[in-house]
């Protein structure tokens, strides 16, 4: 089926979420009831430094940890404000920051970053003229806690005003209230960040979103997300191996029975476009480390170009780090969701 669709449903009583794109899986959330979502924010209360790191351990709510990088200044028993900006191994410290973005569909309110700004993929100079005045407006006419600003995001191009201003208005009443409960001796949970279906509602855009319970089974979603727990990634041009490890991810592409002199550029092309999906889909971050199919060196310009094209239209955070004296592609990519194999398997068994 072409075009885009959201599927909103439950597996075994968690909230998830898909988007599938011309039929196939493209992105897939699933609620984890223990751990925190990502862009959850916290009252912590600073514990300990770690001055080879420059960093502070917060304690968190019901016994909770989150590590600060770049806590200079900050001194133990110290009260900070600190949004969740991704997840965490087994026994480690949940990765923390104190630049709040406050999201929503249409606006981004950041509190200790002021000024009024519009999100670049917005090229139309009329339609920027029309909701810069929008934003002007609202702006001098609500109560914005000091030092707060606004970004207008790329959905805002065609929307109704009333909805924009409504999400505006409901953003800045969130900073507000964060701001009165930035102070205290203990730790506390202020917000409990966007599940799967606020994430896609915020994040996701296409004509057609099925709400009817059982959604996940007849689309597909669930055979394609059993499917993710191989390692196997079928590309048509050969085929790519991802399979993380406690280390890092491997990935691993292979021109298959294809013996033509351009059959690895052609695999490897055709893992770089399809590199982005496969790490997504799965939840899986951190160091990559890829092994391209063999080929000349004069290639790799064109694989890398190819990578970049795909990694800057992903959604998750991920540095392009370059190639190896070994012939390996490296990459960081920020840990944002738990990896699908940690919690799919128990969830389909259930």
């Amino acid at each position: 089926m072409k075009g885009r669709r959201i599927i909103l449903d439950h597996i075994a009583g968690r909230e998830a979420a898909a988007l599938m794109v011309d039929g196939a899986l493209d992105d897939l959330l699933i609620e984890d009831p223990e751990t925190p979502y990502q862009g959850a924010i916290f009252r912590g209360i600073c514990d300990r430094p770690v001055k080879g790191q420059g960093g502070m351990f917060l304690r968190l709510p019901e016994g909770g940890s989150a590590f600060l990088r770049g806590a200079k200044g900050l001194s133990p028993g110290q009260p900070l404000l600190v949004q969740v900006t991704g997840t965490a191994e087994p026994g480690k410290a949940l990765p923390v920051t104190q630049r709040l973005l406050l999201k929503s569909r249409y606006a981004i309110v950041t509190p200790g970053a002021p000024g009024v700004n519009l999100s670049r993929r917005i090229d139309d100079e009329e339609e920027r003229l029309r909701l810069r005045a929008l934003a002007m407006t609202l702006w001098e006419e609500a109560d914005v806690p000091e030092d707060t600003g606004l970004i207008l995001r790329s959905s805002t191009a065609g929307a109704e005003e009333e909805a924009v201003a409504a999400d505006i208005g409901e953003m800045i009443a969130l900073a507000a209230a964060l701001a009165g409960d930035a102070q205290g001796d203990k730790p506390e949970a202020l917000t409990e960040g966007d599940g799967p279906h606020l994430y896609a509602w915020r994040e996701w855009t296409a004509p057609d979103v099925v709400t009817e319970p059982g959604g996940f089974a007849r689309e597909g979603v669930l055979e394609a997300a059993e499917a993710l727990l191989r390692a196997e990634v079928p590309l048509g041009e050969g085929t790519m191996f991802v399979e993380p490890t406690r280390a890092l991810v491997a990935v691993d592409v292979n021109t298959g029975g294809d013996t033509s002199p351009a059959a690895a550029l052609k695999a490897n092309l055709a893992a770089a476009r399809a590199l982005p999906r496969a790490l997504r889909l799965r939840g899986l971050g951190g160091q990559v480390a890829v092994d391209f199919a063999p080929m000349s060196k004069a290639h790799r310009r064109q694989v890398e170009q190819s990578l970049r094209a795909s990694f800057r239209a992903d959604p998750i955070e991920t540095s392009l780090v370059g190639w190896t004296t070994g012939g390996l592609f490296e990459l960081q990519r920020k840990r944002e969701r738990l990896p699908l194999a940690a919690i799919l398997p128990a969830i389909l068994a259930g």
